[in-house]
């Protein structure tokens, strides 16, 4: 059976397991929901961004950040750059902001909520992304979730907590990492690619830990890898041409 073919890891749900107490949402923009879910360990916040009045999505990406929290991601709010681009090409956008941050297990729960609330919506594929400790969330929550998850996106990622990346079992694996890191070297990508045995390496020439310099060589790198694991048309080809 293929993983096209299956909608559920086995196990308990994400979602059921949270404890939710109540929970309140409001749409901040057409196709932007802001989402908070009051739990027993805190308040988790998740931001999604669809294509207003458009179809069902059938694929989905789910971001996260660092040890910090925060849901823009690095760079010039990368995360929320591609929630303005890619819900018009078939995949809505998910920002998690974690209950707990620097909490792996807590944060690695609070994104598979987040990748079941995008099953439940319609998508059928999902890539995590996630910057820097959140790199390790990406990672534990894609060997966790088998079904679910086609692909992880790393930025600057760390190698702790990425040890059980040999489990991604040659799904699709895309990392970014400066050259001038102040935090993490740029080993720490090459370790984790070594441990899942496959993924790609782009090296950021003169960037730090933020990736302030490389929005656009970051964007146009996804551009050309997110249709395949997505199960999406290429986006260089999809895009309204500029009049």
């Amino acid at each position: 059976m293929s993983n096209d073919d299956r909608t559920r890891s086995a196990g308990p749900s994400a979602l059921g397991s949270l404890g939710l107490l109540a929970r309140s949402s409001v749409e901040v923009a057409p196709g932007l929901e802001h989402l908070e879910m009051y739990t027993p360990h805190g308040l988790l916040t998740v931001f999604t961004h669809t294509e207003p009045g458009g179809p069902a999505p059938s694929a989905a990406i789910v971001t996260c950040g660092g040890a910090m929290g925060g849901v823009l991601g690095p760079g010039h709010g990368l995360f929320h750059q591609l929630g303005a681009v890619w819900p018009a090409r078939g995949a809505s956008v998910y920002r998690v902001g974690y209950r707990v941050p620097n909490d792996l297990d807590r944060c690695a729960h609070d994104v598979a909520c987040a990748v079941e609330m995008a099953i439940e919506s319609g998508a059928r594929r999902v890539i995590v992304m996630g910057h820097s400790f959140g790199g390790a969330v990406a990672v534990r929550v894609a060997v966790v979730m088998t079904a679910e998850v086609h692909g992880v996106v790393t930025f600057a990622t760390q190698s702790a907590g990425c040890e059980v990346a040999g489990a991604l079992a040659g799904r699709p694996l895309l990392l970014f990492h400066g050259d001038r890191d102040e935090l993490l070297p740029m080993q720490s990508s090459e370790l984790v690619r070594m441990i899942a045995g496959t993924g790609e390496l782009v090296v950021l020439p003169g960037d730090g830990h933020l990736l302030g310099r490389s929005d656009e060589v970051i964007m146009d790198k996804l551009d050309e890898w997110l249709p395949a694991p997505l199960g999406l048309a290429d986006a260089r080809s999809s895009d309204p041409s500029p009049d």
